[in-house]
């Protein structure tokens, strides 16, 4: 953990949730799903409270943090992309679409805009790969993009957001 996410989580919101999974063998990677959807991510605090409540030691609880690529450890902008970077996409073109975002938004993989509007991440697979190239924003999916359906697509999560 080479960043210090020195502010103070509230780990009562964690309570209820250890409280139902702690004795349970094999329900780390939950409890720490849990938390991440509860803080938007894991902050340190909240990392050290699991390793405490489940009887686990901070560094077995980051091993399996860090193992998972669903698990974050800053905050993510309001929109999420993930952008595929699988075989099919790459064939495709994610590379034009991975240089139009950067263009646009002025962030490359695992960076936030300054607005804390947008998140990049790279992700090896989404599996769609017949609508390549692919990424997905949230819950949303955009497939046979192009860098002017991308420009599109984050003006009007621009719009939207104001």
């Amino acid at each position: 953990m080479s960043e210090c996410n020195c502010v103070k989580s509230d780990l009562s919101l964690i309570d209820e949730v250890l409280e139902k999974y702690k004795k349970i063998p094999g329900s780390l990677i939950t409890i720490l799903q849990k938390a991440q959807e509860i803080y938007g991510f894991l902050p340190t605090d909240v990392i050290y409270h699991i390793a405490e409540e489940t009887g686990s030691t901070p560094a077995k609880v980051m091993g399996v943090a860090t193992f998972y690529t669903q698990f974050r450890f800053r905050p993510v902008g309001r929109y999420l992309i993930m952008l595929c970077q699988g075989t099919a996409c790459h064939v495709n073109g994610s590379e034009k679409i991975a240089k139009t975002i950067k263009d646009e938004l002025g962030i490359s993989d695992g960076e936030t805009t300054d607005d804390g509007l947008f998140t990049l991440k790279n992700v090896a697979c989404l599996g769609c790969c017949s609508l390549s190239p692919v990424m997905m924003i949230n819950e949303e999916t955009y497939g046979s993009l192009t860098p002017e359906k991308v420009r599109k697509i984050l003006n009007e999560l621009k719009e939207a957001a104001q």
